[in-house]
């Protein structure tokens, strides 16, 4: 009878998992085998051309290909710009809201905001600020500085966009911080203060280490978000990647391979690149970081 009882509750189990378990293989599982064939085939979905296994001719068309290089690049400088300057602004947002001021549930709520705002009402509010004569031009003309046409040259766009990027996703990690620093124990600081630790020597030698899991957290989930950043760029600069190509990004050029110019094994290929550029980076954050420590 016990033994019975323990099998109806597995087959209870397995079917309340079974939608799960169809979605993953449908939509996820599927689909990543099959873009991984079709990244060693000359596939299209147009015309009557038939599918030919070409090896790994996609790959080495992806290597050799200068507009995809240059999209490494500009992902990459996109991602050093973004994952520094988010964190540690998120890092002292945390630390002001997590201490005792007024107005406090406001200001994290005013902070979190933008992070559920539309990446396309978000975009479309700068396109206005960085305008010729937006906000940010007269703002910075009347303090001497020449007005730039910011989303419109090569030098300009870039940064503009990782302004856009950290102003929409600092509140995001701000919150992560932010239950990280719930768990660091009061007496710790309370001892400090008996030691006579400053704010800054507190801040060093206990938040900093402690908030070190979230640390890793938030960098591994901010490196892969900017590896990965899509909406921005396309929606500012185009499938083209905007003047001479700056904001052309790795997955914008993977959209405009595929949606384009049609070439889908080409696009696998150049997906499956990326996801080794995210591996090997989170490998090496997690050799920096050493292993993962639990308070």
């Amino acid at each position: 009878m016990g033994k019975k009882s323990k099998i109806d509750e597995y087959l209870t189990a397995y079917v309340m998992l079974l939608p799960y378990i169809l979605s993953f293989i449908l939509f996820l599982a599927y689909p990543l085998v099959k873009a991984f064939i079709i990244s060693f085939q000359n596939f299209s979905f147009l015309g009557d051309n038939p599918t030919t296994w070409i090896g790994l001719n996609n790959y080495k068309d992806a290597i050799t290909n200068k507009m995809f290089i240059s999209s490494i690049i500009n992902t990459l400088y996109y991602s050093v710009l973004v994952v520094p300057i988010q964190l540690i602004i998120a890092l002292v947002l945390a630390v002001i809201v997590n201490d005792k001021v007024k107005f406090k549930n406001f200001f994290r709520t005013t902070y979190y905001l933008p992070n559920v705002t539309s990446p396309v009402a978000v975009s479309i509010m700068f396109m206005f600020l960085y305008k010729t004569d937006g906000l940010v031009n007269q703002i910075i003309k009347h303090i001497g500085i020449t007005p730039r046409n910011w989303f419109n040259e090569p030098s300009f766009i870039m940064p503009a966009i990782v302004s856009v990027a950290v102003w929409g996703s600092v509140g995001f990690y701000m919150v992560t911080f932010l239950s990280g620093l719930s768990t660091i124990p009061e007496q710790l600081y309370e001892a400090a203060d008996v030691e006579g630790a400053g704010e800054w020597t507190k801040f060093i030698k206990i938040t900093v280490p402690l908030l070190k899991p979230m640390l890793f957290f938030n960098m591994v989930v901010s490196f892969i978000g900017t590896l990965q950043m899509f909406d921005l760029s396309f929606i500012i600069g185009g499938s083209e990647g905007g003047p001479m190509g700056k904001a052309m990004t790795m997955v914008v050029m993977i959209y405009k391979t595929a949606f384009k110019d049609f070439n889908m094994g080409l696009a696998s290929a150049m997906a499956f690149i990326l996801f080794i550029i995210i591996f090997i980076l989170t490998a090496i954050q997690k050799k920096i970081f050493g292993e993962e420590t639990a308070y």
